[in-house]
């Protein structure tokens, strides 16, 4: 853990504050804590800077109105690569396909796309658990039974064996 790190963490939150719209109460969950948690699993579990990076920047492109550019600019063409893996396409209106969707591209760009989604669906049950959101943790088996199901078997991590964990804890709420 670098202090550069620590200094290009911190110009992310920054970055997350001055572009995110505030959560209130009819929100989820609080986007930026939960944006701050991911790439706090991740610096505190020893990932890349870029992992770091990307993993707390992952909704900043989908639910704020900074664009692709601007992270290219602040944080680099990697970081941004990493953050589009992560981003939903609102195209694709079928939530199953669009679960699909993602985690295929978070597959074909690489492990670190992967296992930053799985940071974000692993803080999302950890929230939604705490809230007894029923209809959320049904979105969160989705992405997990999603990243099971698509996760090549080279891709060799123990973040995905903490997700298994999740997903057999939470089995029983389906998808």
């Amino acid at each position: 853990m670098t202090k550069s790190l620590n200094l290009k963490f911190e110009h992310g939150v920054r970055f997350l504050v001055e572009h995110f719209p505030p959560s209130d109460e009819s929100s989820r969950k609080p986007v930026l804590f939960h944006d701050i948690r991911v790439g706090v699993y991740l610096y505190n579990h020893g990932y890349s800077e870029e992992i770091v990076l990307a993993g707390l920047l992952h909704d900043v492109i989908e639910w704020s109105d900074a664009t692709g550019d601007m992270v290219r600019d602040e944080f680099g063409e990697q970081v941004l690569k990493l953050v589009l893996a992560n981003t939903k396409d609102d195209t694709v209106k079928d939530r199953h396909e669009k679960t699909t969707e993602l985690i295929k591209r978070c597959v074909a760009n690489g492990q670190d796309a992967l296992i930053i989604k799985t940071a974000d669906i692993l803080d999302s049950f950890k929230w939604y658990a705490s809230q007894n959101n029923t209809e959320q943790l049904k979105y969160c088996m989705r992405n997990a039974n999603a990243i099971s199901k698509y996760k090549p078997n080279d891709f060799a991590d123990l973040i995905f064996d903490e997700l298994a964990i999740w997903r057999e804890r939470f089995a029983h709420v389906g998808e």
